[in-house]
């Protein structure tokens, strides 16, 4: 099979979700809107296709919004998209109120942008934000139920080294050229306070605690104490987190107390946690929490860029930068590898390492740069191993990108299977 016979869905923007109300609010005197589909208990109207037709078209002027063709295929990925909606609700696949708010935020911040203004946002549809909100969260939360039932059966698909040598083969025409790429390493150095910080900031720890057992309140040491923001004015309450959701140390503490019982101080990335636990179950825990964050200062911040300059003078004098990021890397992810964060499209470099790597000779290392904040401080230097013009991609030096395409092409396939299962499996009808 040939990349372009494999027919992909429509996958649909939630823009479509609030374009759909200006075509779904049936205004006094209006006829009622047609149904054109059924999906299920579901239905899909005219307005429905309507709007997204109006989507497409701003995505593409040259489209045809009159073509039936066109109209027949909206129609039918509408219809899939409830499909896999009501598939997620059968299989009892859930998303929290959380994360709906996280992602409604998220795309109407987006809409904001578009339209210059919140106010302008409120103009376009008649309605203030909260009603914007309470109008598109049904489809938010179809949205990731859709996604999520879509990570869960094809987000692990692999491929072998003989599917990845046969992909290349059948569809050696039509595979694209990769366009210009760098090969990027890097070495991280966390920042650390000094042995002497650290040890201060355990017994304070521990002389909180011990005041806590002699009767002080834990809500209010959580209040003047703890260096975690989101908790410290709540007493330092934690949510019900399942087992694999926390840092192993603190969730190793947590389920072993008893309830009520505080822990002695438990280090994280984050800090010394004194713990105490609320209650729990075989696979959930609620606790709380009081929170010491260890160092911070601006002379941890220069031993780190110090260490990480003195192995760029050690690579600059002729040393291995793999070998060097394998023995002193903190970042254990990439160390094994040396380092390697891998090859990048010059285009798709993420951001905060465009303009380092843009400006490094090929084999130069950078100065050091703040790599992340959370739940460490962390520098890192950047290696620019080697810099790739655009080719045609061969197995013996692009097999990774090869794999990469692999996957994407039995995912798609393996998508379509299961889209024309689902259609066999539930009840739809299109209405004439």
């Amino acid at each position: 099979m040939k990349i372009a016979a494999i027919k992909t869905a429509l996958v649909l923007v939630l823009l479509l979700c609030i374009v759909e109300l200006s075509y779904s609010q049936i205004e006094e005197g209006q006829t009622i809107d047609k149904i054109v589909a059924v999906v299920g208990n579901e239905i899909i109207t005219q307005s429905d296709v309507e709007g997204s037709l109006a989507v497409l078209s701003q995505q593409d002027p040259s489209l045809n919004i009159n073509d039936p063709e066109v109209q027949s295929q909206i129609i039918e990925a509408l219809i899939n998209d409830k499909l896999i909606v009501m598939k997620a609700k059968e299989d009892s696949i859930l998303v929290s109120d959380e994360e709906i708010e996280q992602r409604m935020e998220m795309e109407l911040s987006k809409l904001v942008q578009y339209y210059g203004s919140k106010s302008r946002l409120e103009n376009v549809y008649g309605m203030s934000m909260d009603q914007l909100k309470a109008e598109i969260r049904d489809q938010i939360e179809n949205k990731l139920l859709a996604e999520r039932i879509a990570q869960q059966k094809f987000m692990d698909i692999k491929v072998t080294p003989r599917e990845v040598e046969q992909f290349y083969k059948e569809n050696l025409d039509s595979i694209p050229a990769l366009p210009d790429q760098v090969l990027i390493h890097h070495i991280v150095k966390n920042v650390e306070a000094d042995i002497g910080a650290k040890e201060d900031v355990f017994e304070l720890a521990k002389a909180v605690r011990d005041s806590i057992l002699q009767g002080g309140d834990f809500a209010d040491f959580a209040a003047r104490y703890s260096n975690d923001p989101q908790t410290a004015k709540s007493g330092g309450d934690l949510p019900w987190f399942g087992k694999g959701k926390l840092y192993r140390e603190f969730e190793d503490a947590a389920f072993a107390l008893d309830d009520e019982e505080i822990s002695i101080p438990v280090e994280t990335p984050f800090g010394f946690h004194l713990i105490q636990t609320l209650d729990k179950n075989r696979d959930s825990v609620r606790t709380r929490h009081i929170l010491f964050k260890v160092g911070g200062t601006s002379d941890d911040d220069e031993r780190a860029k110090q260490f990480l300059l003195d192995i760029k003078k050690r690579v600059d004098a002729g040393e291995d930068f793999e070998e060097l990021a394998k023995v002193y890397s903190d970042e254990n992810e990439t160390k094994g590898f040396g380092g390697k964060l891998g090859r990048f499209m010059i285009e798709q470099i993420p951001q905060n390492l465009k303009e380092v790597v843009n400006k490094l000779p090929e084999k130069g290392v950078s100065e050091p740069t703040l790599y992340r904040t959370s739940p460490k401080k962390s520098f890192h230097i950047i290696y620019k191993k080697a810099s790739i013009e655009s080719h045609k991609p061969d197995l013996e030096n692009d097999y990774d990108d090869l794999e990469m395409m692999a996957v994407n092409y039995k995912q798609r396939i393996l998508y379509a299977e299961w889209i024309e299962q689902l259609r066999k499996d539930m009840y739809w009808e299109i209405k004439k």
